[in-house]
This record gives C-alpha cells, structure tokens and sequence, in this order.
C-alpha cells in the first residue's frame, strides 16, 4: 500500500489560477482538487503500464513522519479501480 500526501495543494492552486481566486477558494476545496486531478492522472499512467488495483482519496488520515494518524470522521472520499 502507498499513501501519498500533498502539502502544497493551495499554492498549486494560487500558481494556476491566480491570488484572487486562491484568496476565494477555501483550502479544503483546494486539496480535493488537486487531489481529484492526481488520481485521474495517476490511474491513467498506471493503467498504461499494464497495472491493475485501486487508489483512493482518504480524509482524515494523516502521515506525520514515519506514522499514520487516524483522526476522527475517518472515510474514503473517492475510490476508484483500474
């Protein structure tokens, strides 16, 4: 199993779309975006390299350092099989 986590969601954003915008967009939404954007792309790469399996989008699960925190409301925002 992998996890994968993205710390620079919001400044992504406000490269792509501008400060302004950033400035209106909440960071929750930020990091769903970027988020549904990389799973595209990653299921796509993987799937052109012949693999098989799935991935999801996982909200309050945390990686600090070398462990994995499980805060409360724990559930899979988005999955998809490839």
């Amino acid at each position: 199993m992998l996890v994968l986590k993205i710390t620079n969601a919001r400044e992504l954003v406000s490269a792509k779309l501008g400060r302004f915008l950033e400035a209106l967009t909440p960071d929750a939404l930020d990091e769903k975006t970027v988020e549904d954007i990389l799973l595209k792309e990653l299921i796509k790469n993987l799937a052109a390299e012949g693999l098989k399996g799935e991935v999801a989008a996982v909200h309050g699960l945390d990686l600090e350092e070398k462990r994995l925190v499980l805060g409360d409301g724990l559930q899979v925002r988005r999955h998809e099989t490839f």
